[in-house]
C-alpha cells in the first residue's frame, strides 16, 4: 500500500487513513510496533495527528534579509508569513529587544502536508531520534531552501535556511487550550515520543537514526 492512501485530512489535521496491518520500523523493536498499533486499534481517538507545521526563517537584525525572508516564505507556502520579535536584547548578536528577527508561517490541513512531503525529501526523509521530543513533536532544519524539490535560486532573495517544527497531538487536545476551561490533558493521552516515530513513518516513510538517550 502506498504512502499516499494512507493519509487522510480530517478537521484540517492529517492523520492516518487506516492502521496497517503490520510496519516494519526503521528505529523501533517489532514488539514496540505490535504494542501501539494494537493500541491505535483499541481506541481510534488515540491514533495522532499532525495539528500543524510551523516554518521558520531567522535572520538575527538584518533588516533587508528578513524582508527577502518573508517573501521567500510566501513564495514556497503561499501563505503570507508574519514577523516576530526578539524577546530581548543579545548584544553579542547586534540584537536589541522588541527588535523583529524572524519571519513566521503556520500551515494546516493540505498545505502542512504538501510542504512537509518536500521538507522531509530535503533531509533525504531521515529524522534523528532526537529530533522528535518527550510528547511526540519534531523539529528539524534544512540548510538551504533549495534542496526543497523544484525551486530555483533566485538572485533577489538569495539562499536561506529554515527551522521546521511539526506539532503532533491527538483528538481532544483543543479542550486543554480554551482560555475558560480548567481540564488538562492527562499523560496518557500525550503522543509518546515512539508513537510519534512509527506514526511518522507510516505516513511519510521515513527513516529514523540515532541514539537514544535517557
Amino acid at each position: 500500500m502506498s504512502i499516499e492512501t494512507l493519509s487522510i485530512i480530517k478537521g484540517n489535521a492529517i492523520t492516518l487513513s487506516k492502521i496497517p496491518e503490520t510496519v516494519e520500523s526503521s528505529f523501533l523493536s517489532k514488539d514496540k510496533v505490535i504494542s501501539i498499533l494494537e493500541k491505535w486499534r483499541s481506541n481510534p481517538m488515540l491514533i495522532p495527528r499532525i495539528a500543524k507545521v510551523t516554518i521558520n526563517i531567522s535572520v538575527g537584525g538584518a533588516t533587508e534579509r528578513l524582508d527577502k525572508a518573508a517573501r521567500l516564505l510566501e513564495q514556497l507556502t503561499g501563505q503570507k508569513p508574519s514577523l516576530r520579535r526578539a524577546k530581548k536584547t543579545i548584544k553579542e548578536f547586534g540584537i536589541s529587544k522588541k527588535q523583529l528577527i524572524a519571519a513566521v508561517v503556520t500551515l494546516r490541513g493540505a498545505k502542512a502536508h504538501e510542504f512537509l512531503r518536500k521538507a522531509l525529501y530535503a533531509v533525504n526523509n531521515t529524522l534523528r531520534y532526537r529530533n522528535f521530543d518527550a510528547t511526540g513533536n519534531i523539529s528539524f532544519g534544512i540548510k538551504e531552501h533549495l534542496l526543497l524539490p523544484g525551486v530555483r535560486y533566485d538572485p533577489d532573495i538569495g539562499i536561506f535556511g529554515m527551522d521546521i517544527s511539526v506539532t503532533i497531538e491527538r483528538c481532544g487536545y483543543r479542550v486543554a487550550k480554551r482560555r475558560r476551561c480548567r481540564s488538562s490533558i492527562p499523560m496518557r493521552h500525550r503522543v509518546s515520543r515512539e508513537e510519534s516515530i512509527l506514526f511518522m513513518e507510516i505516513l511519510y516513510g521515513i527513516r529514523v537514526i540515532g541514539e537514544r538517550h535517557g
